[in-house]
């Protein structure tokens, strides 16, 4: 018969257990990022002093955007993860082509450089954002696709990267009787394409982050955080000042097999740093 001593020692352990699945475990693992697309026009008139401000505000890691031609804001690569590195930050993510690439011919050639300009910047994930609307109406669309995302996959994955697929709403919508999202998942090889999960459109499209978790445990590695506003409107707002219950997602983190989080805002009521800037207080004083 098991001793008091025993009891208290496996209780200890399950309580250990719960609280590396909760919130305990989020605070050790993850730095607070911010997508740089929430700043963009800061960002294309003064990358670096803008980089500069996003350090000084307690952010450690910036997702990129507006890649094109082998730069991001008119830097190179080498130019760029410097900049990052005098400012205490590291880019893990960037995005990149919309979607619709994968139903063209000759996308191969324009991915591979991306992909080499991705891993010189130090990135370890790599993001499809968009699909663009004229594509969204077609359930075969979206098996082409993901046909391209496995290839993608494979390029990203021959490099030492991880290809990730960003969603807005359109992606739950119903196709005939199944989700956008739906065929990307089950037609998309698991280890070669991820997805980075938008709680703000998510809950907007009527879908509780966590039963996503639990439907694909280890799929969603990364996620934008956004508010959702408490108007009949339903728009975007700084974290913590809105409806989303931001303490039950992270503390789920583990089962999305989370590793990195980006604060995004698409549209701010004022100016973007500051939006920036009430997220990350919201989220030290309440997720961390």
């Amino acid at each position: 018969m098991p001793s008091r001593r025993d009891f208290i020692k496996q209780s200890s352990l399950l309580s250990a257990a719960f609280m590396v699945d909760g919130s305990d475990f989020f605070k050790k693992k993850h730095a607070i990022g911010v997508q740089l697309y929430t700043l963009r026009n800061e960002m294309f008139k003064d990358p670096k002093g803008t980089l500069k401000l996003v350090a000084s505000k307690g952010f450690k890691e910036v997702e990129t955007f507006a890649y094109g031609k082998g730069k991001w804001f008119g830097l190179t690569p080498a130019e760029l993860k410097a900049e990052l590195s005098a400012n205490g930050l590291t880019s893990p993510s960037g995005h990149t082509f919309a979607a619709g690439i994968f139903l063209k011919d000759g996308w191969e050639s324009d991915w591979k450089q991306t992909v080499d300009d991705s891993k010189a910047l130090g990135q370890s994930f790599i993001v499809i954002p968009w699909l663009e609307e004229q594509h969204r109406g077609s359930a075969d669309n979206f098996k082409k696709i993901a046909e391209g995302l496995n290839k993608a996959g494979e390029v990203a994955k021959s490099a030492g990267l991880q290809l990730a697929y960003h969603n807005h709403d359109f992606e739950f919508a119903n196709l005939n009787g199944v989700t956008p999202l739906d065929i990307l998942i089950k037609e998309t090889d698991s280890k070669l394409v991820k997805f980075e999960l938008d709680l703000y459109w998510a809950v907007k499209a009527g879908k509780n982050p966590v039963d996503l978790f639990a439907a694909n445990p280890g799929r969603f590695p990364m996620w934008h955080v956004k508010d959702m506003d408490k108007t009949e409107k339903k728009f975007f707002t700084e974290v913590g000042n809105g409806v989303i219950d931001f303490k039950t997602i992270f503390a789920n983190a583990k089962k999305s097999g989370m590793k990195h989080f980006f604060v995004e805002q698409d549209i701010c009521p004022g100016a973007p740093m500051d939006s920036i800037t009430k997220s990350i207080e919201y989220i030290k004083a309440n997720l961390q």
